[in-house]
């Protein structure tokens, strides 16, 4: 019977990375390649940084980071931002014991503010009027891909959520693939070397 168990368990290890491409020691979902993405913010009024039960997952370093950048962003935080920040710091672990960026009141991250409606980031309107280098945390920057560290290998996957819909028609009306879209988060993770590679997988794949 357990020889059994483990002939089905390696068959279902083996079906799931059907769908996955390997690039050094990256497990890369199909979805990458063959979703088509560009963020909408006029129809989904820059939700991800709302939805969800938890914070954005940051590393140690990003935190270091963001508390050394804190007072050059802070004027882009709104009211509730700051004062969550102040009472909780700039980060907390989640349920699942991961470091995540604060909220308020458990739902809009701490570092969101809105601007005529729609939700932005605090660290990316700071980065984009020359206060920061650090433009956001690289999970939020690479989003709606997801990144999940095991011991041997990493998995890039796609979330696909409610909220990006109209994302997703609006980089099917241009064919533009997720892995293009995100083409500056995905270099500063793996370097530019590793993206030209990413780049020629998903050439052969729409040829194949």
């Amino acid at each position: 019977k357990s020889s059994l168990l483990f002939m089905y368990a390696k068959v279902a290890i083996y079906c799931s990375f059907v769908f996955m491409i390997q690039l050094d020691d990256k497990i890369i979902s199909l979805d990458i390649f063959k979703t088509y993405f560009l963020c909408d913010l006029k129809s989904c009024k820059g939700a991800c940084c709302v939805e969800g039960d938890a914070g954005a997952p940051i590393t140690i370093e990003e935190k270091k980071i963001i508390e050394e950048a804190l007072e050059q962003v802070k004027p882009y935080m709104s009211f509730k931002g700051i004062k969550s920040v102040e009472g909780n710091g700039v980060a907390v672990l989640d349920d699942e014991n991961d470091l995540t960026t604060t909220l308020v009141n458990n739902r809009e991250c701490a570092f969101s503010y809105k601007d005529k409606g729609i939700v932005r980031c605090s660290f990316e309107s700071a980065y984009n009027d020359g206060k920061i280098k650090f433009k956001k945390p690289i999970s939020c920057h690479l989003f709606p891909i997801r990144i999940t560290s095991y011991e041997d290998f990493e998995a890039i996957n796609y979330e696909k959520i409610q909220i990006c819909r109209s994302a997703c028609a609006c980089g099917t009306e241009i064919k533009l693939p997720l892995y293009v879209f995100l083409k500056e988060p995905l270099i500063r993770k793996y370097g530019k070397n590793w993206y030209d590679e990413l780049v020629k997988i998903g050439k052969a794949i729409k040829k194949a």
